[in-house]
């Protein structure tokens, strides 16, 4: 009864922040159990939408359709933006294979083995094995481009990854419209033609297109004349004048947004900085786009999908991993990449739910066992998809320390105190410039139960301690627990977290200088100026007596917490 009353009284607007604040949350959550935070946005909306606590109103999911669509829109022109033709001219004849041994893997695996069922599944037939089929191809840009984008991974799996989302969903599209049609003329009682509808979808294609190629010219135009802070407002102008105008013509709005990002990547010297512009916006979209994505995922249909949603969705993981193994093999690439562009590719919402929706629309007794499939298996697709994109960046040293691990400069406690330091200090109206007594030494602030990283410990050691650590400077210490200098995060966050090598690495491998130590008896001033010298978040605090072995950490935050306090009393 609470959660009735509770869902009748949300307005649009509370849900919106409903969703967006507990999605960051969960984000944050997400962080501590090592999951994507896509992952965990899906996970929120599932959990507040119908399949489980039906807390969000199904007109409110409905409403949120412009923006979800101006989400999808941004990150396929992101994705666009990354490929000017220089690099792609590179990459593609190798990109091509791979995504012919995804695409003819897939097919072969889904249409032939939803074929063999025949005999055994009494609702399959083998236009609904083809039609599954097609639909198979079909990756979700938005899932695995922000995925990527989050871990901000890079590599040739990243790179590739990429290429075949855009290279899958266009063969998924043009290839589910040709099988489509050929299924519609071989109806006895069918009065079209094919090459007059396949000439529609041609134009549809093509106009699509050029109002991508138009947008594009215009962004890169406009953002030409105009400073970079009018940047994010002729994206986003452009942007929803074009997504109007798919709607209105009914396009295939993936496609123009594609050509809008590869345009403005060929035709600006900036074109990317033009994408970074929208960072900030296309962060907030995407959390929604997720959550509300999350709580319209329906989990009677994961059910109701039965056995043939099971085969579907077993032969398409075997289809994908397999076909760009074997294209990967022939053409001599990688074992990483053998290996991990095929699980990079197993997202899948958008694209194949609004195709199973056509196939409804023209042939509803097959559109029924279609559109049953698809929502229960994107279900699955949707969870593990992400999942298996970090893991497959991961172990292919493609990704960043500071997105590999979890590392946290703050901690809840001492964000309490930081805030309630600066509401006392804006209140007192305390200056800046007004200094305390000097008597207060630093023996007593100092973290005596930090231990120094051993000069000999291996990667895996440092990591383990840095993810145990809320500081960003680590101190390295020897077998006499002398202080031989540090590791500093910031240095380090921005290194590829290479599996491969961890073992080869040594603490002393990563170790820098320290020139400013403390000493227990020197003052909080004396602390405070050493720390304006420098952007390190704590210093080692040694002994006065030979040997000077570590005896804790100093952090700035404990230094500028007394000086405040001494400053109040004073």
């Amino acid at each position: 009864m609470l959660w009735l009353t509770i869902r009748m009284s949300l307005h649009i607007i509370s849900t919106f922040g409903l969703l967006l604040g507990i999605s960051l949350l969960a984000g944050l959550a997400a962080e501590y159990v090592r999951l994507p935070k896509v992952t965990a946005f899906l996970l929120v909306g599932l959990l507040l939408g119908p399949s489980v606590l039906d807390l969000i109103p199904e007109s409110h999911v409905a409403s949120f359709d412009p923006l979800l669509k101006l989400a999808m829109a941004l990150v396929l022109f992101g994705l666009g933006a990354q490929f000017p033709l220089r690099r792609i001219r590179t990459v593609l004849p190798r990109s091509l294979v791979l995504s012919a041994g995804d695409l003819i893997g897939t097919m072969i695996f889904v249409t032939g083995g939803l074929a063999i069922c025949v005999s055994f599944l009494p609702d399959m037939n083998l236009r609904l094995a083809l039609l599954l089929g097609c639909l198979a191809l079909a990756t979700a840009p938005a899932t695995t481009v922000l995925v990527l984008n989050e871990l901000r991974s890079e590599g040739p799996v990243t790179q590739n990854a990429g290429i075949l989302v855009v290279l899958n969903n266009l063969a998924a599209i043009i290839g589910f419209e040709i099988v489509l049609l050929t299924i519609q003329m071989m109806d006895p009682e069918s009065t079209g033609e094919f090459l007059p509808q396949l000439g529609g979808m041609l134009k549809d294609i093509a106009g699509a297109t050029g109002i991508g190629l138009i947008a594009g010219l215009m962004v890169s135009f406009g953002c030409g004349l105009m400073h970079s802070r009018r940047w994010l407002s002729v994206l986003v102008a452009t942007t929803t004048i074009a997504l109007g105008l798919c709607e209105s013509l009914e396009l295939p709005y993936m496609l123009t947004f594609l050509a809008m990002g590869l345009t403005v990547a060929n035709s600006s010297d900036v074109g990317k900085q033009i994408a970074g512009e929208l960072d900030h916006l296309g962060g907030l979209l995407s959390v929604l786009f997720f959550a509300v994505h999350g709580a319209e995922l329906d989990m009677q249909a994961f059910m109701n999908a039965g056995a043939i949603g099971a085969a579907y969705i077993a032969l398409r993981i075997l289809g994908k991993t397999v076909g760009v193994h074997v294209a990967a093999r022939i053409t001599g690439q990688s074992p990483e990449l053998r290996n991990w562009l095929g699980p990079t590719q197993l997202s899948q919402a958008g694209a194949a739910i609004a195709l199973s929706t056509a196939v409804v629309h023209q042939i509803p007794e097959l559109g029924r066992p279609v559109q049953t499939v698809i929502l229960g298996s994107v279900v699955l697709f949707e969870i593990i998809g992400p999942l298996l994109i970090r893991q497959a960046v991961l172990r292919s040293g493609e990704v960043p320390i500071a997105a590999a691990i979890r590392h946290t400069s703050a901690t809840p406690m001492g964000e309490v105190r930081d805030l309630w330091d600066s509401i006392r200090l804006s209140i007192s109206g305390l200056l800046s410039g007004q200094a305390p007594s000097s008597d207060i030494t630093i023996e007593r602030l100092v973290q005596r139960g930090v231990r120094g990283i051993s000069e000999s410990a291996d990667f895996a050691e440092i990591i383990s301690h840095i993810e145990h650590s809320h500081d960003n400077v680590y101190p390295v210490v020897n077998a006499a627990s002398q202080v031989i200098g540090v590791i500093r995060y910031s240095v380090l966050s921005d290194e590829m977290f290479d599996e491969t090598v961890t073992s080869l690495v040594r603490a002393e491998d990563l170790t820098l200088p320290v020139h400013d130590v403390l000493h227990p008896d020197h003052s909080v001033m004396h602390a405070h100026e050493m720390f304006q010298k420098t952007g390190d978040d704590c210093l080692p605090v040694v002994s006065r007596d030979e040997p000077q072995t570590l005896v804790g950490v100093l952090r700035r935050s404990d230094v500028v917490h007394v000086l405040i306090q001494r400053l109040g009393r004073e």
